[in-house]
C-alpha cells in the first residue's frame, strides 16, 4: 500500500522508522512547522523531518489541512491509507475520508483511557502503575475511533516520562507495522471504544508543572516522573526563583507544606522538604539559570537554609 505518514516529534519518528524497516511504501510525509529551540531560539525542523529528508521521502508542512493547496498534495500522493502519530493537528473529514484503506493511528495510552494530547504524562502523574499503546482507526471525535491492536507496558517505581516514551515508541513502532500487515491481508479485527470508561489526558500547561505541596508526597513522586525530564515540575524558592525537579523521591518527615526539614551535601545527599503528608527528598534539580546539577551541589552553594520554605 502507499502510506501517507503523518506525525512530529520522536516517538512519531521511531514509528516512521519502522515502517520504513519494514519495507512499507511511505510516498511522503506531513509534518508540523518548523520551531524555534534553544536559548538562541534557532529555527529547527522537526524529528519526523529530519528523517524523512535522510531517507529521501516528500516533506510538507502545510499551515492548515482544509485548503485547496493540501487538497492537490493528497491527490498528487494519492495514498492508500494514512499512518498518523502525534501529529498534532486535528484532521478534517476530508482527509479522513481520503485513502481507501482509512486512517490510522498510534495511540499512548490504553484506549479509552487517556483519550487527548498527554497520555503518557497524565498516566504517570496519576499512579498508574499499567499504560499501553493502541491503534485505532480514526474518525472525527477525539480518540474515539475503532480500536485495533493493543499492548500493555509497565510504569516501575522509578520509570519517568522519558523512560516510558522510549518504550512506547519501540511498541508503537511494531504495532503499527503489525496494523498495516492485519489490514493488508483482511484479517485486521476492529473493537468498539467504551465511552463509559473513557478519561481525558488534557495538554500539560506551566500551571500543571508548578508542584502543590500540601499534596502528599506519595502523590506527588509519581507527578513529579510524569513531567520529567521534560517539561519538569517546579517550586519557588523563598527568593521567587524557580527551582525544576529532575528527580525526587517519597520519603518520611514532618513539616509545614514546602519547610525545608534538612539539608545533606555528601554524595547523593538532598534537600528534604515537607509536603502535606510526609516528604519529598529532591535529588536531581535545574536551578532558574542554571543547568541540571544534584542536590547535593545546590546545597554548598548555601542557596538553602533549614527552615526556609518552598513555594
Amino acid at each position: 500500500m502507499k502510506i501517507l505518514f503523518m506525525g512530529t516529534p520522536d516517538i512519531a519518528a521511531a514509528c516512521l522508522d519502522a515502517l520504513l524497516s519494514d519495507g512499507q511504501q511511505v510516498v511522503g510525509v506531513v509534518t508540523q512547522a518548523d520551531r524555534p529551540r534553544g536559548r538562541g531560539y534557532t529555527l529547527t525542523p522537526p524529528p519526523v523531518k529530519v528523517l524523512a529528508q535522510e531517507k529521501g521521502i516528500p516533506v510538507y508542512q502545510p499551515a492548515t489541512l482544509r485548503d485547496e493547496a493540501f487538497a492537490e498534495i493528497l491527490a498528487v500522493m494519492d495514498p492508500d491509507l494514512i499512518a498518523v502519530v502525534a501529529y498534532g493537528k486535528i484532521l478534517p473529514s476530508s482527509v479522513l475520508r481520503y485513502p481507501k484503506h482509512g486512517c490510522i493511528n498510534v495511540h499512548a495510552s490504553l484506549l479509552p483511557k487517556y483519550r487527548g494530547a498527554a497520555p503518557i504524562q497524565r498516566a504517570i502523574m496519576e499512579g498508574e502503575n499499567v499504560t499501553g499503546i493502541t491503534t485505532m482507526y480514526m474518525e472525527e471525535g477525539l480518540d474515539t475511533g475503532d480500536m485495533l491492536l493493543t499492548e500493555e507496558i509497565a510504569i516501575g517505581a522509578t520509570d519517568d516520562f522519558g523512560t516510558i516514551h522510549d518504550r512506547m515508541a519501540e511498541v508503537g513502532g511494531r504495532l503499527l507495522c503489525q496494523t498495516i500487515h492485519a489490514i493488508a491481508d483482511g484479517t485486521v479485527v476492529r473493537r468498539k471504544q467504551d465511552d463509559a470508561l473513557a478519561t481525558y489526558a488534557a495538554k500539560i500547561e506551566k500551571a500543571d508543572c508548578h508542584l502543590d505541596l500540601t499534596r502528599s508526597a506519595a502523590a506527588l513522586d509519581p507527578y513529579i516522573r510524569g513531567l520529567s525530564p521534560i517539561p519538569l515540575s517546579f517550586v519557588r524558592c523563598p527568593d521567587g526563583k524557580m527551582l525544576k525537579i529532575v528527580r525526587a523521591e517519597a520519603s518520611e518527615g514532618r513539616g509545614a507544606p514546602g519547610e525545608v526539614l534538612a539539608l545533606d551535601d555528601r554524595g547523593e545527599g538532598g534537600i528534604l522538604i515537607a509536603c502535606g503528608e510526609g516528604a519529598l527528598l529532591l535529588r536531581e534539580i535545574v536551578p532558574e539559570g542554571k543547568g541540571k546539577m544534584r542536590a547535593a551541589d545546590f546545597i554548598r552553594g548555601r542557596r538553602l537554609k533549614i527552615g526556609e520554605v518552598l513555594t
